[in-house]
């Protein structure tokens, strides 16, 4: 699933600023991402086991229920700087490598898990309209996905008994940048249910076995069995 785009350079500071401009700059009634769910939501796209046409997740992009855009708004710049972080975060998670979330402290008293709100809201949006990676039959799903749920009300979390167990049986983060790094690693942990990695085949024979096995017997007690003593 990694994007032949790897050219694709990470965004700049001011093109997130640009990026963060256009997705506030499309007119009601549509309801766009915000920058930090923006980044959650692609998160939780390339999780997908089955990959996810960029035609289908941009609609959500520009309106979280997925309705087009009126005629005359020109989004195409939009919908690059959008691939760019897509390819960018794809790279990470193919490579199992850490990626910074687009999360910004407004207020360092707040909780922390309400800080990362809106990534985890981007998320879950992407679960909402893409549900292939929560109905994995995986028993490994469960607590990747309550660390990132926990930030949610439990009453927003209908019909989910399993997910809430979890959530309760988890200690907050002490602080915004331990609730950033669980972000990272539970978004891993996912990947490597939903986009395993190959394994490497095993070696059909040890390396020496051949020269070993014509050395001869190796040294032996004085009772003929190896090592007795």
């Amino acid at each position: 699933m990694l994007a032949m785009a790897d050219t694709y350079s990470p965004l700049s500071e001011d093109e997130m600023a640009e990026l963060d401009a256009a997705l506030e700059a499309i007119p009601a009634p549509l309801e766009p991402l915000d920058l930090s769910m923006l980044d959650g939501y692609l998160v939780g796209v390339l999780l997908q086991p089955q990959q996810v046409s960029p035609e289908q997740w941009f609609a959500h992009v520009v309106d979280v229920d997925g309705r087009p855009a009126p005629k005359g708004l020109n989004t195409a710049r939009l919908k690059t700087l959008a691939l760019r972080r897509h390819t960018e975060l794809n790279r990470a998670i193919h490579h199992r490598q850490w990626f910074d979330p687009w999360v910004f402290e407004l207020d360092e008293d707040e909780d922390p898990l309400q800080t990362v709100m809106p990534w985890v809201a981007g998320f879950a949006t992407a679960m909402e309209f893409f549900p292939a990676l929560t109905n994995m039959d995986s028993a490994d799903v469960l607590e990747p996905l309550a660390v990132l749920y926990r930030s949610f009300d439990p009453d927003d979390l209908e019909d989910a008994d399993d997910l809430l167990a979890m959530i309760e049986e988890l200690e907050p983060p002490n602080d915004l940048a331990e609730a950033v790094e669980a972000l990272v690693s539970s978004s891993l942990l996912l990947a490597d249910v939903s986009r395993p990695q190959p394994k490497k085949p095993l070696p059909t024979h040890r390396p020496g076995a051949a020269r070993r096995a014509n050395q001869g017997p190796g040294p032996r007690s004085r009772g003929g069995r190896p090592g007795s003593r």
